[in-house]
């Protein structure tokens, strides 16, 4: 059984590998996409707030999982045509920019407006408000909550062998229907996501410690 097990890690070392893609690409696009709609949130006009809103509130009101069934099944049907791959990362893209768009809102709303009417009375222009005085402080409220997500998205990533992507949960499948070990294989599969969010979660209690200092 040993033996077995030893001889398939490089197999699951390459499932982990695409686990890892998928979930970067899903955590860079969907920041830099939910930084960007966050802002269209808050400072936009009418009619593109209510869009926003609109996108944030349905994408967040729907399992991971239906929307990974949608993306992969239902697109084609309006000939957006994506592999496994695509598809997955598309899904839990949207999801994760949707989250997004909601820490960054609840970052900056928190900010006193005290410190906006501040960079006013001093002559700063609105970006300059921005860069300087409010994205700062949002930054230290942002980040923690972003970092939980960022675990939520490897774990999120799980479901992405249900379409047939070859990560870490699909390799492991396929090499107990070889060796019909699943316990010891199932085990080695947790305990490899338990490392890689254990440190991600490890990141975020030292950034809210960290900013909670600064902060006092």
């Amino acid at each position: 059984m040993l033996e077995q097990i030893v001889y398939a890690i490089p197999f699951l070392f390459g499932g982990l590998w695409v686990t890892l893609v998928v979930s970067a690409l899903t955590v860079g696009i969907s920041l830099v996409a939910g930084v960007l709609l966050g802002c269209a949130l808050i400072y936009g006009a009418l009619p593109l707030r209510l869009l926003v809103r609109l996108f944030s509130d349905t994408i967040r009101g729907i399992p991971i999982l239906v929307l990974l069934f949608f993306v992969y099944y239902g697109f084609p049907a309006i000939g957006i045509d994506f592999d496994a791959f695509w598809a997955a990362v598309t899904a839990l893209t949207l999801f994760k920019t949707a989250q997004v768009i909601e820490y960054l809102r609840g970052a900056v709303q928190s900010i006193p407006r005290g410190q906006t009417e501040a960079g006013m009375a001093i002559g700063l222009t609105f970006a300059e408000r921005l860069r300087y005085v409010i994205f700062p402080q949002a930054l230290r409220r942002f980040l923690p909550p972003w970092i939980n997500g960022v675990t939520d998205a490897v774990k999120g990533s799980a479901l992405v062998s249900l379409l047939g992507v070859t990560d870490l949960m699909h390799s492991i499948n396929q090499v107990i229907g070889r060796t019909y070990e699943a316990l010891p294989l199932y085990i080695l599969g947790a305990f490899i996501y338990f490392v890689i969010n254990y440190s991600l979660s490890a990141l975020s209690r030292r950034l809210e410690r960290r900013f909670s200092f600064m902060q006092a």
